[in-house]
């Protein structure tokens, strides 16, 4: 819902991260954090840690460098969004990122792209070379394509079996050229839209998906159309649904307001959340820029320190 869509919107927050032309030569590859387990039938790994929480980040409220320092340690995972024609596979946040030893969470968009053209092989050139150029990178990336279909994205019309299709080509073709290092995420909205299917109604089926996932925010009560919600609230709903499922889930987009409650309050309230009630979660992105409302960590003094205890408890460090 709160999207910085392609290079163009990417760059007017973070401006460091520009989408880097194909000539970039492959950085070398380091160890990705956590200790992963392998999913049947493929070469490459789910990159789900045997305990504990991946920790993740959208940094849209300054560079790595000054963000991670903000934070007190380096997040595992990387959330950068790319429009349906640029190519994140040589883009520099994936490249530096697998350097660096960050696990690259590629949200991909399919912005004013028919969904029946995907499904007909008429894009069949874009997706063939995103399949070629991640190939190439030989590590580890987790692709997220066309999130939020449940709710205002409405990506393929809000007709499932249209976004089946789809998703369903999409992950063929890069079957179909060998592409064995794409660990596929598939993340609906915390609620749906009024006009659309229920979440579970888009769901590729499991062959086609490794990682279950969920975009949720406390809005806060800046306006009259939200109320405060703690983290369990917002989703809490949601996790019900894909606990269905039986996949490792990741939250793929989140933060919380601070109008209307005690945003620190709130933070510290997630890890024994996550203990308790959601032990299916196993990674979850901050969404870290002044949006829609104040989402960013460093919000106020009170939230940042929550938010720094946070990111060091041993069970965010897995």
């Amino acid at each position: 819902m709160k999207r910085v869509c392609g290079v163009a919107g990417v760059t007017a927050v973070l401006v460091a991260f520009s989408v880097a032309c194909s000539s970039v030569e492959a950085a070398p590859s380091k160890p990705l954090p956590g200790s992963m387990s392998s999913v049947p039938g493929r070469q490459g790994v789910a990159l789900v840690p045997a305990g504990g929480v991946l920790l993740g980040h959208y940094y849209g409220a300054g560079s790595i460098e000054e963000t991670d320092t903000r934070i007190g340690r380096k997040p595992a995972m990387h959330l950068s969004y790319y429009g349906w024609s640029d190519d994140w596979t040589s883009a520099s946040a994936t490249r530096r990122d697998l350097a660096d030893g960050r696990i690259p969470l590629v949200n991909w968009e399919p912005a004013g792209i028919s969904f029946d053209d995907i499904i007909s092989g008429a894009l069949d050139q874009t997706i063939e070379a995103r399949a070629d150029g991640v190939k190439s990178l030989g590590s580890q990336v987790i692709l997220d394509f066309a999130a939020e279909m449940n709710e205002e994205e409405g990506w393929g019309g809000h007709v499932p079996d249209r976004y089946i299709a789809a998703y369903r080509h999409i992950h063929d073709v890069f079957s179909a050229r060998g592409v064995t290092n794409v660990v596929w995420a598939w993340c609906p909205n915390n609620t749906d839209s009024a006009e659309s299917p229920s979440a579970l109604a888009y769901y590729p089926g499991d062959a086609y998906v490794d990682w279950t996932g969920v975009d949720g925010y406390n809005w806060g009560t800046s306006t009259e159309d939200f109320r405060w919600q703690s983290f369990e609230n917002v989703f809490s709903d949601i996790y019900v649904k894909l606990a269905t499922l039986g996949k490792p889930i990741l939250i793929g987009e989140m933060a919380s307001d601070e109008v209307g409650g005690d945003k620190a309050e709130w933070i510290d309230g997630i890890v024994p959340t996550l203990q308790s009630k959601f032990p299916l979660i196993k990674a979850l992105v901050w969404f870290d820029v002044d949006k829609e409302r104040h989402w960013q960590i460093n919000s106020s003094p009170e939230a940042l320190a929550a938010y720094q205890r946070m990111a060091k408890n041993p069970y965010m460090n897995p």
